[in-house]
């Protein structure tokens, strides 16, 4: 059951910020604002120039840095797009704000700030995983007085609910420690982490972030379940407290409990997700309502790519259950984790037993990535243009469920 929480008008959204994120906590500091890139629904035109105006006569330097994660850098055209910002304005109001992309992948664009040790890692996971991760993140924070997250909170699939201090790890930090995380999270599984808010992963994430010696805040938010971009609620403090309330307000907003599970369903991705890598997610926020032995199909006829970034690796390594990989670890384990979580979370649950894989349902994709090469890596195809999305409509009764805009709300049954 979803919240009737109250929807904020534009007007309310720019007034909270005045009266809620303190100039006291701002004056006189260089800071760096920490957002999302174009594959999360959030209102960032409205948020950055209200937190802009509000904040800018009262600080020595305000730039920007895309959490990219791994995901692709953004164009200077993109990011202005993303926030809002005309070519005038750019040039006239926005002048001396500096636009950075992180690089996850460039050594020189990186710092190691410490090291998680085995024990600490084994502590964090419960014993899952012991390994000593550097962690490493962006440099350019070492130019800052304060890191100022500006990001949405969802139900995750690697760290239970997106958003507070995963805007630094990985948003903007090194491969090892993301590679470590993400596969802990596969081991949990999908469907055991994704929703939950206390997680190892978040605990991960956490300590991390406390390696950071720098100013950290966060204004979080939570926006609507229908994909217009519009807000419940907003939350400013220090990174864990502004998650933390969010992430309740989101456990309420984002979380869709059904009846009972779906021998199929027809899961379209939005056009933010222009490859399989983000299309993922509509598997991951559906895997708790396909029946055992059903199919989900991922709808994204606009889609053609698998990962510009990680394409390499997932057409060597496929798209598998976990236990595939942890009954053959010495062949997976050089792979990049993160490669392998992402491939699991999208294959679902499953077994593997005396050389013999049983995925719990068939995950198919509708898209143009042809048919040979969903095969070559263990999905199903489906050409898009033989579905009809009518023909799916309606028919939840009968055991098939559409989903519109899927990624972003969590569907789960209600025991």
């Amino acid at each position: 059951m979803t919240t009737t929480a109250p929807i904020l008008t534009d007007n309310e959204v720019r007034e909270w910020i005045r009266k809620n994120v303190p100039i006291a906590d701002v004056a006189g500091k260089r800071i760096l604002l920490i957002v999302p890139d174009a594959t999360r629904t959030a209102p960032l035109p409205l948020l950055w120039d209200a937190l802009f105006t509000h904040i800018k006569p009262h600080v020595a330097a305000l730039d920007v840095m895309i959490a990219l994660g791994t995901h692709k850098p953004m164009s200077e055209a993109q990011i202005c797009k993303l926030l809002g910002i005309d070519d005038i304005e750019r040039m006239r109001l926005f002048y001396q704000t500096e636009f950075y992309n992180h690089e996850w992948d460039n050594p020189e664009a990186l710092i190691t700030l410490g090291t998680l040790t085995e024990e600490d890692t084994a502590k964090a996971s419960n014993g899952l995983l012991s390994k000593v991760v550097p962690v490493q993140i962006n440099k350019r924070i070492q130019d800052y007085d304060q890191l100022m997250v500006l990001g949405p909170v969802f139900p995750h699939e690697v760290v239970g609910f997106s958003g507070g201090n995963k805007y630094f790890f990985p948003g903007i930090s090194g491969p090892d420690l993301l590679n470590f995380f993400h596969w802990l999270g596969a081991l949990i599984t999908n469907v055991g982490i994704i929703g939950v808010k206390s997680t190892p992963v978040r605990d991960v994430v956490n300590m991390a972030a406390d390696m950071i010696q720098k100013e950290k805040r966060a204004l979080t938010f939570v926006v609507t379940s229908d994909g217009t971009a519009r807000l419940h609620g907003l939350f400013y403090d220090k990174p864990e407290k502004a998650w933390s309330d969010a992430a309740d307000l989101s456990g309420t907003v984002h979380i869709k409990r059904m009846d009972k599970p779906f021998k199929t369903v027809l899961s379209c991705a939005p056009k933010m997700y222009d490859e399989l890598w983000t299309a993922g997610k509509c598997m991951y926020k559906l895997e708790p309502v396909v029946a055992d032995g059903g199919e989900l199909i991922i709808y994204a006829p606009h889609l053609d790519e698998i990962s510009l970034t990680h394409g390499e690796n997932l057409m060597k390594v496929g798209y598998h259950c976990r236990d595939y990989f942890i009954k053959q670890w010495d062949k997976f384990k050089d792979y990049p984790w993160g490669v392998l979580a992402h491939s699991t979370h999208v294959r679902g649950g499953g077994t593997y037993e005396n050389g013999v894989e049983k995925c719990r349902v068939q995950v198919t994709l509708a898209s143009k990535v042809p048919e040979s090469v969903c095969k070559s890596i263990n999905l199903g195809y489906r050409d898009p243009a033989t579905i009809n999305l009518d023909d799916y409509a309606g028919r939840e009764d009968e055991g098939i469920l559409l989903v519109w805009k899927a990624g972003e709300q969590l569907y789960r049954l209600k025991d």
